[in-house]
C-alpha cells in the first residue's frame, strides 16, 4: 500500500500542516565578510531591503549591510531555528541577545508579543561564509497565544544525535523535538505545544548513507506527518520511489525509508493538530480577525516592550563566539 497521500514540490517556503505553520530552507553561499560582517562583494543591482532573488547564490533578505531580518514583531506562535552552517545573531525587545550556529537550535515563543532581529553575520573574512538553516513556525493553541515570551538555546553538543553504521556509510538522526528510537529530545520552551509528549511533536533531521534503511513507526491515528526530501538521488518509501525536492504527506502507518545511491537528507515534521482556527497576517498568527486587529493596535501602542538596541539590525562583535545572553543577565 502506498503510504504517500500527497506530493508537493519544495521551493523556498515549504508546505506545512497544523500544528506547523511555516517552514523555510535557507542555503546561501555568502562570500568573505567585510569589516561590518557584511559581504565583501558588490551589492549593485540588488533590491536592498527586499533581496529574495532565488536565482542568486546568496541573498541579503531584508538587510542592507548585513544579510538577515532586522527588527520585526511576532505574536501567537513559536519559531524553531535550526542552523546547520554559519551563524545567526539574535537580539530581542527583552534585551536578550546571542549568537548561534553549527548545529545549534533556537526555540523562541513569541506568545503575547515580542520583537527580534535575526541577522546573518559573515564572521569569516578570509574565506567564504556558507549559511544553511531551517526556520519552522509552530502554532500555539488559542489558550496559550498570550503566554509570556520565552527564548532558549538548544546547543548542538547536547542535542541527541543517533548514528548508524560507520565511516562513509554513517547515517544520522538528529532529534530536535520529540522522541525517536528510544531517545528523547531536549526540553522545548515550557508553553510549547511540543512540551506535552501526548502531542507527538517530532522534528527530526535525517542523513541517510547509501543503501541505508530507516523505520518510522506510526504513533497515532490523528497526527500529521510531512517528510521533506531536500537532497539526494532517490529513496523508496514503503517501496514507492521518490525523487528529491519534494514534500511527502505520509499516512499514519509504519513506514520504511530505503536510500538509493549517494547520501540523502530529509526533515521530518509530525505532530497532533491543534485544531483551532488559524488567522495569519504578516508576523502575527491568531485565532480570529479581531485578534489580528488587536495585535496591530497593541504593537502600535506598546511596540511589544520597545527596542533597546541602537540599530534595527544589530550584530555582535566578530569574535564573540556562540553564546546566549538572557534578559535576566544570565550568559
Amino acid at each position: 500500500m502506498n503510504p504517500i497521500m500527497k506530493k508537493q514540490p519544495l521551493g523556498f517556503q515549504w508546505p506545512t500542516q497544523d500544528p506547523f505553520l511555516f517552514c523555510v530552507h535557507h542555503l546561501d553561499q555568502y562570500p568573505k565578510g567585510n569589516s561590518q560582517q557584511g559581504p565583501a562583494a558588490s551589492l549593485e543591482g540588488r533590491r536592498l531591503g527586499q533581496d529574495f532573488d532565488l536565482e542568486n547564490d546568496w541573498k541579503m533578505y531584508h538587510g542592507h549591510q548585513v544579510p538577515g531580518f532586522p527588527e520585526h514583531p511576532h505574536r501567537g506562535f513559536e519559531t524553531v531555528t535550526v542552523v546547520l552552517e554559519g551563524y545567526v545573531d539574535h537580539h530581542d525587545s527583552s534585551g536578550a541577545s546571542g549568537r548561534y550556529g553549527g548545529g545549534d537550535v533556537q526555540w523562541m515563543t513569541a506568545g503575547s508579543g515580542m520583537q527580534h532581529a535575526e541577522m546573518f553575520p559573515l564572521v569569516q573574512d578570509e574565506k567564504d561564509n556558507t549559511l544553511h538553516l531551517f526556520q519552522i513556525w509552530l502554532n500555539l493553541p488559542r489558550k496559550d497565544k498570550f503566554v509570556k515570551p520565552h527564548y532558549k538555546m538548544l546547543w548542538h553538543e547536547k542535542i541527541p544525535k543517533l548514528t548508524y553504521g560507520e565511516g562513509s556509510f554513517m547515517s544520522e538522526v538528529t532529534i530536535i523535538a520529540g522522541e525517536f528510537d528510544g531517545h528523547t529530545a531536549l526540553e522545548p520552551a515550557p508553553n510549547s505545544w511540543a512540551a506535552d509528549p501526548n502531542h507527538h511533536v517530532d522534528i527530526l533531521l535525517i542523513k541517510m548513507a547509501q543503501g541505508f534503511s530507516l523505520d518510522l513507526p506510526r504513533k497515532s491515528d490523528t497526527m500529521i506527518r510531512n517528510l521533506y526530501y531536500y537532497q539526494g538521488e532517490g529513496i523508496l518509501v514503503n517501496g514507492e520511489p521518490t525523487q528529491s525536492g519534494q514534500c511527502l504527506q505520509i499516512e499514519n502507518v509504519d513506514i520504511t525509508i530505503k536510500n538509493g545511491e549517494g547520501e540523502s537528507y530529509l526533515l521530518l515534521l509530525q505532530g497532533e493538530p491543534i485544531g483551532d482556527p488559524v488567522v495569519q497576517y504578516g508576523p502575527f498568527v491568531m485565532s480570529s480577525e479581531k485578534e489580528i486587529q488587536e495585535a496591530y493596535m497593541d504593537y502600535q501602542k506598546t511596540r511589544f516592550g520597545g527596542w533597546p538596541w541602537d540599530r534595527p539590525d544589530p550584530v555582535n562583535e566578530r569574535d564573540i563566539g556562540r553564546r546566549a545572553v538572557y534578559a535576566d543577565t544570565r550568559v
